[in-house]
């Protein structure tokens, strides 16, 4: 449909018209600024709907649609009968059979502030003639759009949204995802046939497993969850569609018949009362989510309050979808051949961008990685200002095919951590730069070595500056030993000054010097000297965290510190011995080998202890005679009631143990609200009791919770 030198020009021109709507520039030519216009958004939907590759972030592609929209409002004669406000976006691929959608698959309107939403109730409210509106409004997912057919009580079709005309039958690849129900009883309402949409997505915590799981298998990570939905649904092989672990939430009736002689039941009359009832009916709809309010105030104050609790829940979400609740108001209002009136989505702040790339800096960490770290020009992402992007390793910035002086598109995901998802590589002039990846390391000038298997580049000199410096500040961490008044800031003060050059050099501070440095007053001085004393006496397996030893988190520095009396006897120990630890598998344990391997940590976990640290283990590493003695628990999902680490403190107290995965070894999975993976893995092993949040609390004694 469009060559390589097509192409080019129309990313080239987007880039300039964007730039004149941020310049505010007047129009000289209004019959070519709404040709270009034109021809880069259906360009945008080609790429976006039948490539599944968009070059243009959400928020710069609503940005040029508002503006199209905006001179035609004003210029009604210059509308054109192919213009993408007067259609949806048209293409499909092949891979799939097309079928005809019952009704439409519009767009919705977008809005990005308060007066937006005013500006949309005012007009609702002129068409119904009524004073006030009652709304409902629903998160705004961020996944793949779908279709489900309902007859006779059974799923007979599933199709993706195409070109909202018409989408791709992806039935088979429906029938994968479990949250969708293959029969349901709408029959017991009355109804003979439904069109339901929804949207289905990749939880979080199953997005990252995922990722993780194809990291450790030397893949490329997925860019982001929605992009994994979308593909996913595409997929050839049912089975791998199965692997992904997608989730589906249901919002929309679109169409439906009754059966003979009946009447239309008052579950389908509004739209809240069919969000109830399509959870009731066992589909996974936002009923939970939803709320229903009179009056666009209402609306406005809800969306502001739920954009503050967008990254604690367990899936992507880019806004907030407001529709007129009753059906029969909806049909009175209508639709424009783009979108309905009676809905409206509200958006987020932006958490994609471009941006340039203008070089590549080399950080090294506690371990020795080299890490590639992006600077980009400073870009806002979802009220944030981005400058630098994490590229991980080697084979992610091949992987991407990343240059120097590229067009990059930028995403801040829910965790708040940046990432580049690829670059726009059909805007290179030819001024681009490969990336030279060093031999040596940055920091201390040491041949750098990548180990068989991995794909990341390591100084293996344990002196290097940057790896001192970087264990120094894991080993005061909060989860570690905790000396809550030495930050990453006064590490790398005291480091450069010299105050301090390794990690016993935190228990040697000359305090007449601290004395002399500005915004160091006696009381700050006082409180660092306190907790670097109370530091001394924290249990075992915090130290044993705090020393960063390779692939050892909290959970094995805990499985560590049960194992033996005294953290020096592990240098006696050989992997055979670790390998029968709890959890504890041939990368780990040959981990921890080599570190009690290395005459200079002996040396310094002596000199630690000289200086008052305790090396030994004590009933608080492993506390006995509880309710739980001896049992394995692993938490999995959202709890409602108690936060994850609470709930792992307290099966420790009472003598349990914390497990990192599903095993046989496995007693107890405690499941709370949108459980992954390690739910439907347990359910293969006959020995795990899976538990609810509830059903937990009731092992604990009272008086513990």
């Amino acid at each position: 449909m469009y060559t390589k030198e097509i192409e080019i020009s129309l990313l080239q021109l987007a880039k300039n018209l964007l730039s004149k709507l941020q310049q505010k520039e007047s129009i000289q030519d209004l019959d070519e600024t709404l040709e270009n216009l034109r021809r880069v958004i259906i360009y945008n939907d080609w790429r976006y709907y039948v490539q599944s590759d968009p070059v243009l972030s959400d928020y710069e592609y609503d940005q040029l649609y508002a503006w199209l929209k905006e001179l035609e409002t004003a210029n009604p004669d210059k509308v054109s009968a192919d213009s993408p406000t007067q259609r949806v976006a048209q293409g499909l691929t092949k891979a799939f059979p097309t079928v005809q959608h019952l009704v439409p698959m519009l767009s919705l309107e977008n809005s990005y502030d308060a007066d937006d939403l005013n500006d949309w109730d005012r007009k609702a409210r002129e068409i119904s003639g009524l004073p006030e509106i009652e709304y409902c409004i629903e998160p705004k997912f961020d996944g793949a759009s779908i279709s489900l057919i309902y007859e006779n009580d059974h799923l007979t079709r599933g199709a993706t949204r195409g070109d909202g005309v018409s989408g791709e039958d992806i039935t088979t690849n429906i029938r994968q995802i479990r949250s969708i129900p293959l029969s349901a009883k709408f029959s017991d309402h009355g109804i003979h046939s439904m069109e339901i949409r929804g949207e289905v997505l990749i939880n979080k915590n199953t997005f990252k497993a995922y990722n993780d799981q194809r990291v450790a298998d030397n893949l490329p990570p997925l860019a982001n969850p929605r992009n994994a939905a979308s593909g996913s649904l595409r997929m050839v092989d049912p089975r791998e569609v199965a692997k992904r672990g997608l989730e589906a939430f249901l919002y929309h009736m679109s169409y439906h018949t009754m059966e003979d002689g009946k009447t239309e039941p008052k579950e389908i009359q509004t739209h809240s009362n069919t969000l109830d009832l399509l959870t009731q009916l066992g589909f996974r709809s936002p009923a939970k989510e939803k709320k229903v309010v009179k009056g666009i105030q209402a609306v406005i104050d809800y969306v502001l309050e739920f954009e503050k609790e967008r990254d604690n829940l367990p899936y992507e979400i880019d806004g907030m979808v407001i529709k007129v609740n009753d059906y029969a108001l909806q049909d009175k209002l209508g639709m424009t051949t783009h979108h309905p009136r009676w809905a409206i989505a509200y958006k987020f702040k932006a958490r994609q961008a471009t941006s340039k790339l203008r070089k590549v800096e080399f950080q090294v960490g506690r371990t020795g990685s080299v890490t590639p770290v992006a600077k980009i020009d400073p870009v806002p992402i979802g009220g944030v200002t981005v400058g630098s992007i994490s590229l991980f390793n080697e084979d992610v910035v091949r992987e991407k095919d990343l240059k120097i002086g590229d067009t990059v598109l930028v995403e801040r995901a829910g965790d708040v951590i940046p990432y580049i998802v690829k670059s726009v590589a059909d805007l290179r002039d030819g001024s681009e730069e490969d990336i030279v990846f060093p031999t040596h390391c940055p920091v201390c000038a040491e041949q750098l070595y990548k180990p068989e298997g991995e794909s990341v580049w390591r100084c293996i000199n344990i002196n290097c500056e940057a790896q001192v410096v970087e264990r120094m500040i894991h080993f005061v961490s909060k989860d570690a030993m905790d000396i809550r008044s030495l930050g990453e800031s006064n590490v790398r003060k005291f480091y450069g000054l010299g105050f301090m050059k390794d990690i016993p050099g935190i228990y040697k501070l000359d305090w007449s010097k601290l004395e002399q440095l500005e915004g160091f007053g006696k009381k700050s001085l006082t409180n660092l000297q306190t907790a670097i004393e109370q530091s001394k006496s924290q249990p075992l397996h915090r130290l044993i965290f705090g020393l960063g030893i390779r692939y050892v988190g909290e959970t094995t520095a805990k499985t560590l510190a049960n194992a033996v009396p005294y953290l020096l006897d592990f240098k006696d120990w050989t992997e055979e011995q670790l390998l029968a630890l709890e959890d504890i598998g041939p990368k780990v344990a040959g981990s921890i080998s080599q570190f009690f391997s290395t005459p200079e940590n002996i040396e310094m976990l002596v000199h630690l202890e000289a200086l008052g640290l305790n090396l030994k283990s004590t009933r608080a590493d492993h506390p006995s005679g509880g309710s739980l003695d001896g049992q394995t628990f692993l938490f999995t999902g959202t709890l409602n009631k108690l936060k994850r680490s609470d709930a792992e403190a307290m099966v420790e107290q009472q003598g349990g143990k914390i497990l990192s995965g599903v095993s046989s070894k496995l007693n107890f999975l405690v499941v709370g609200d949108d459980a992954g993976s390690k739910l439907e893995k347990a359910k293969k092993i006959n020995t795990i009791r899976i538990l609810t949040e509830d059903e937990f609390l009731n092992l604990i004694p009272a008086d513990q919770q």
